[in-house]
């Protein structure tokens, strides 16, 4: 998948997706924004995992102190890049999230939202602790997946994506029970709500799960 995201959906290809998603996704983004706006304080130092083209760094931004956002697709970065341009307080950087290369708990907010911990198709244990590695005493790392209930919305997005030629045609035989599969290789799985509370287990000293707006499970762990 990193592949894919790399060389089939980054940069422009990647803004076009948000571009063309439907009234009730545009709430499903907004709601995912508010939710972290609603844990951040000025004065925090925040990192968001998967940043993309910047579109969450950006509203963000007004409210920390500083952040920093990651990505393994150099496009999507170079994209950020402008798409930012102006905010002083934003930093980029080519970097594997569940590798990450920052010193221990440097951060008062961690967060990856819109399904990243399935898209990034890496070890989802080991990710949510690389997140709570970074995340300073007292913070908080927050992860989002799809709720079950928002299910119709998603695949309907995604058709409209593959109607623009932006991901491959959707795999219908293949597709079903929260998992979306494309023809030419896309496959996104979810993490449902118990799902959340396994794999977080042990890494904080409180962990919250919450279904937002009908559309989202996040997953918040206080450390």
């Amino acid at each position: 998948m990193e592949g894919y995201y790399g060389e089939k959906l980054a940069g422009e290809r990647l803004r076009q997706c948000y571009e063309v998603a439907p009234p009730r996704v545009r709430r499903y983004l907004e709601a995912e924004i508010q939710f972290v706006l609603d844990r951040l304080e000025s004065t925090d130092a925040v990192l968001e995992l998967g940043c993309g083209y910047g579109r969450v760094l950006k509203e963000l931004a007004p409210a920390a102190r500083n952040i920093v956002g990651i990505d393994r697709s150099r496009d999507s970065l170079h994209m950020a890049t402008v798409y930012t341009k102006g905010l002083q307080n934003i930093t980029l950087a080519c970097m594997d999230a569940a590798e990450l290369g920052f010193r221990s708990g440097c951060f008062d907010l961690v967060f990856c939202v819109q399904n990243g911990i399935s898209a990034f198709h890496v070890d989802q244990r080991t990710l949510l602790r690389s997140a709570v590695s970074v995340t300073k005493a007292g913070g908080k790392a927050l992860f989002s997946s799809y709720a079950d209930e928002f299910w119709y919305d998603r695949l309907e997005w995604f058709r409209i994506q593959a109607s623009n030629g932006l991901v491959g045609e959707i795999d219908d035989a293949a597709t079903g029970n929260g998992t979306i599969v494309c023809k030419d290789g896309f496959r996104a799985t979810t993490v449902c709500p118990d799902g959340f509370q396994q794999l977080s287990q042990g890494l904080g000293t409180d962990i919250t799960i919450e279904i937002v707006a009908g559309s989202s499970v996040f997953c918040e762990i206080g450390v």
